[in-house]
Formats: structure tokens, sequence, C-alpha cells
């Protein structure tokens, strides 16, 4: 199975090079390599056209947008920058970030995963952090969501969950939709990646209710995410948390943003979650 892979990729001129190091490294090497350079101020384009030039089919894109880093938009805006710029010669898409070293069996793994069971949509690894010297596991979702840092889509599941949607909760929305559609999702807990920048090391005060918005967006409805949110503050070790992720739900239900899911997939998402929060109780 052939696969492709884009990098957004901002300021990480001294992190980009570690992750393109470690997928020229693989046992199975990626058809297409497309790092997109989000409005960087650093060297990040010219680390990626060094890899270039040994390895051509690597290339970059150069993509001007704000400099505020908002979780969600801005992240997939430059993703899709990157797709557009590929053929559709492909079985497996991949969205990656420019922070990351994968073990050398990683993608092969990845693929021999999709290639058992046709009903399988995505498929990915654990992120491991670094504390103290110790490499431990990222420990901010439950174990069976693929971390929006490395998503890997099967190209028809890619299709029919209608791509990546450019906003928060991107990348639960794409695996309640797998799940709406009937598609599985494996994560493997042998596929240990490094994750070199924590997740949310750059957000500013305004990205805080954007969680809350998210939940909103989700169609999860007031019960759905207060449980949601507390759970996630606690998790983060900041119970105060809470407040923002509700007064994001709340104003985002004022000013009746759009959701990122039809009434239909709303509801099956609202049933879904209830289940799986009844399982934990029970």
């Amino acid at each position: 199975m052939k696969y492709y892979i884009v990098i957004p990729a901002h300021n990480e001129q001294d992190l980009i090079g570690l992750t393109l190091q470690s997928l020229v490294s693989q046992t199975v090497l990626p058809s297409k390599v497309v790092v997109v350079n989000d409005n960087s101020t650093d060297k990040t384009e010219e680390v990626v056209l060094s890899f270039a030039k040994e390895n051509p089919y690597i290339s970059v894109v150069n993509k001007t947008s704000d400099a505020i880093h908002m979780p969600g938009s801005k992240v997939i805006q430059a993703f899709q920058k990157g797709f557009e710029t590929l053929d559709s010669d492909y079985d497996i898409i991949v969205k990656i970030d420019g922070d990351l070293i994968f073990p050398p069996n990683y993608f092969e793994t990845i693929i021999k995963h999709f290639e058992s069971d046709p009903k399988i949509g995505m498929v990915g690894g654990f992120c491991y952090i670094d504390k103290n010297g110790e490499w431990v596991l990222e420990n901010l979702t439950d174990k069976d969501h693929i971390r929006g840092a490395l998503k890997a889509y099967r190209k028809e599941t890619y299709k029919q969950i209608g791509g990546l949607k450019p906003a928060m909760g991107w990348d639960t929305v794409d695996e309640l939709l797998c799940k709406y559609y009937d598609w599985k999702i494996v994560t493997d807990e042998s596929l240990h990646v490094k994750h070199l920048k924590p997740t949310g090391a750059n957000y500013n005060k305004t990205a805080r209710y954007k969680q809350g918005e998210a939940f909103y967006t989700l169609g999860y409805g007031f019960w759905i995410t207060a449980i949601a949110s507390a759970k996630l503050a606690m998790m983060k070790k900041k119970p105060f948390l809470f407040l923002d992720y509700i007064k994001g739900f709340m104003k985002a239900k004022k000013a009746k943003t759009p959701l990122l899911v039809n009434p239909e997939q709303a509801k099956f998402i609202r049933n879904y979650r209830f289940q799986k929060m009844k399982q934990k109780l029970f």
C-alpha cells in the first residue's frame, strides 16, 4: 500500500529535521512527503530543502497565514494546502506534526493493520513525552483515540468522512464520523512515537474557550460537554479550565455557531458518547 504524508509546520527548524530523519529511515518509505511551511520566520524551509535534495519524494509548499496559533483551524488549513498538491494515487493519507520521531517500523506496521481488514479506516500509535529524561505516555486521551499529531486514514475513509474539518475538534469528529460510517479505528500500543513538544504548549488565552466551542460544534449537547470538560480539566490538572470550557460552549450556543456534523450525525454522536460514559461507570 502506498502512503502519502502531509506535515503542517510553523517555526519547526529545531525539530523538523528529526521528524524527516525518522521518515527517511522507515522500513517502508513514504511515496510522497509534503511539508507545508506555514508562515515560518525561521529556517524551517531550508531544513526541509536539505532533505528534499537527497530524497526526491520530499517537497515543501509555502503558505502565509496569521502568526497567531489557534488550535485546529490553522493546522488543517495548512494540511489542506499540502493535500491539494498531491495526486490521488495513494492508499493511505497521513497527517503528522513536525515535532515527532517515529520508530523505523512505524509505517510498515500501520500498513499491516490496514491490510489485515478492509473495514479498518484509521490507524495510529501513541505519543510519548520526555519527563526528566524518561519517555512516558502523553496521557491526554483514551487509549482508543488516535492523537491529532499522527493520523493515518484509508483513502476511502478519508473521502467518506469529508476530509478534515478546519476547526478545533477536527481530530475527534473524524473518529466519530468513522464510527458513524461503520469504519474501525485501530490504536497500536507497541508503536511509541516521541512527541518533542507537548500538546498545547503554545496555545494562547483566546484558545482556552475553543475547547468548549469544539464540544458544541461536535453536537455534544450540554450534559456530555459538562462531563467531557470536567474529565479534560482533571487530566490537565487544571480544574479551573472546566469553567472556560463551559463558557466556550455557551458562547458558541448563543452565537448559533454552525456544527461540524449534520443533525443525524450529531444524534449518533450523543448516543455513542453516552454509551461510552455508561460503560466506564458500570
